[in-house]
């Protein structure tokens, strides 16, 4: 099976091009490293040819709102049209928990949008909503900096390890097309402060950690369901203690 990973060279990206490739897919990296922008339509048409499968993992450059709204619009329009056109017989997309309870952050009303292209556009889709990385806890981290303390908010979160979202990734694409939208999740779920102090602990970083209420997350309020599973969800296997100790 071909299949083409759009944003193939980034975090999630390359570990799922690692693991299709092992599992004897032909996988291709596609991203403007590669010569393969979708935001602007150039190289698709070549990349897709053949294609069967098409897992869109990418990333907006810049979270300010005009911008990843329009990243995600115009790379998802020039996917469809270029999956129509291949012939490609099932979308992929990555997305996020929650896009749709939290409309104040701009990053997730993008997300809302890819979703709707992609839900519209006649090619047999599976969307993939993902709980934030155990990754990006650290940079989360920086972003509630103040002084020598880290001030995050309070709200419950479960976050899941990326290796764990490439392997539900990976399935998903080798499957039939879902023609609906899942969530995946950690399997441990806490307020977000506690996640935060774990991972800074780890590091060896000695600030304290303070969990408010009424901190925003990318600049917006959240609370117990804005950023888990309101329903069921796949849960990855990977607890937090476990991936620390793998640093």
């Amino acid at each position: 099976m071909k299949i083409i990973v759009i944003g193939g060279t980034g975090l999630i990206g390359s570990k799922l091009v690692a693991k299709l490739s092992q599992q004897g897919h032909e996988t291709v990296p596609a991203s403007p490293r590669s010569g393969v922008n979708a935001v602007t339509g150039e190289g698709l048409a070549t990349a897709l040819t053949g294609a069967q499968v098409v897992v869109d993992v990418s990333n907006s450059p810049s979270w300010e709102p005009a911008a990843v709204l329009d990243f995600f619009e115009r790379s998802t329009r020039n996917l469809i049209a270029a999956e129509t056109a291949a012939g490609v017989t099932h979308h992929v997309a990555l997305s996020i928990v929650g896009t749709d309870r939290s409309p104040d952050i701009a990053y997730f009303r993008a997300k809302i949008a890819q979703e709707t292209l992609v839900k519209s556009s006649g090619v047999p889709y599976s969307i993939v909503r993902a709980t934030q990385f155990f990754e990006f806890l650290s940079a989360i981290a920086e972003t509630g900096a103040i002084g020598n303390r880290i001030v995050v908010p309070s709200a419950l979160f479960q976050p899941i390890a990326a290796d764990d979202v490439v392997d539900c990734l990976a399935e998903v694409a080798t499957g039939q097309p879902l023609n609906a939208t899942i969530d995946i999740a950690g399997p441990e779920k806490a307020p977000f402060n506690e996640f935060v102090a774990r991972r800074l602990k780890a590091s060896g970083d000695s600030r304290l950690v303070f969990g408010d209420p009424t901190a925003e997350y990318y600049g917006a309020p959240i609370d117990d369901a804005s950023l888990t599973p309101s329903g069921t969800a796949r849960l990855g296997p990977t607890r937090l203690e476990a991936w620390l100790a793998k640093l």
